[in-house]
């Protein structure tokens, strides 16, 4: 595990998790093994782990834990290939800790952070996809913007996706202070406390590696997976994420809707869902030891 990481709700989390000692668990979301180490500490000789992570850079603190404890596993991949991995109906617990971790954001090279200076990036996984320096030099400025505008709930969207595309076509556009640089000075009115390029950035990072798209499918994939009683446990940190969770929770919950005076019964209804408990945030001493605690939230539901 890494020290310098502090895992957000731990306790809460582990505590929501954890319907059985001796069942099978994942943790779609291992970083640095912070929420891992304590489910292993929590589990019984005969429980299992598996862990799931896209960032090569968590598959080597994963190596160190397999080699450590047999009844750890992991798998690198994004969790909305959870099915792959997964059998039916066999997890009693799927714990999600979404967006960027602290090791992510703290290292310049990755591409994440506005606060110091590093090469435009801001894959999940390096070696996949399409990076933000290579899609910024090529978006259209009205898509652009509806990404701004969507993802990162920017009311300046129109203003800065101008500013980008005409920035771009006097020189590329390949590192995160220069783009934190150009953001700045197109939002007319920055908020307190908060970077101007914070809702940009945010916006930009989920559209390159799909996160709310891939928030979705793991959700459903969970479901399957998880066995009666088990325990779904998502650990949210903007609004867009959260909303999604609540939403799925919700239907899941409610069902399939029939008419009134439809006779049937209520297993036949699709409910696959129970909402457990209100939403959960992290205390204020929680806060105070570590403020990027402040917007988390937790939601639990568990298989009926």
């Amino acid at each position: 595990m890494d020290r310098g990481h502090q895992p957000v709700l731990l306790e809460e989390a582990i505590a929501s998790l954890m319907v059985s000692m001796d069942g099978a668990y994942v943790d779609g979301t291992f970083g640095r093994g912070g929420h891992s180490t304590r489910i292993l500490d929590a589990l019984s000789p005969l429980g299992t782990l598996l862990a799931l992570d896209q960032d090569p850079a968590a598959a080597e603190a994963a190596r160190h834990l397999s080699e450590r404890d047999a009844r750890f596993r992991f798998q690198a991949c994004n969790f909305r290939s959870l099915s792959e991995h997964a059998a039916p109906e066999s997890l009693q617990g799927v714990l999600l800790d979404l967006g960027v971790s602290s090791p992510q954001l703290d290292d310049p090279e990755r591409g994440f952070s506005f606060s110091a200076d590093g090469p435009l990036d801001m894959r999940m996984d390096p070696t996949q996809g399409q990076s933000a320096q290579a899609w910024l030099a090529c978006v259209d400025q009205n898509e652009l913007a509806q990404v701004l505008k969507d993802l990162g709930e920017e009311r300046f969207a129109k203003r800065i996706a101008e500013a980008i595309v005409a920035s771009r076509a006097d020189a590329p556009i390949t590192r995160t202070g220069q783009l934190a640089e150009i953001i700045s000075a197109a939002n007319p009115k920055w908020e307190a406390h908060k970077h101007p390029a914070t809702r940009s950035f945010q916006a930009i990072r989920l559209f390159v590696n799909s996160e709310l798209e891939s928030l979705r499918s793991v959700l459903a994939a969970a479901v399957e997976a998880l066995a009666p009683g088990g325990r779904l446990v998502v650990i949210s940190f903007h609004s867009l994420e959260d909303r999604i969770v609540k939403r799925f929770i919700r239907e899941a919950a409610r069902g399939v809707q029939l008419p009134p005076g439809v006779p049937v019964q209520f297993e036949a209804q699709g409910v696959s869902l129970k909402s457990i408990g209100k939403a959960i945030k992290p205390s204020a001493e929680e806060v105070t030891n570590n403020p990027r605690a402040r917007s988390a939230i937790m939601r639990v539901a568990e298989r009926v």
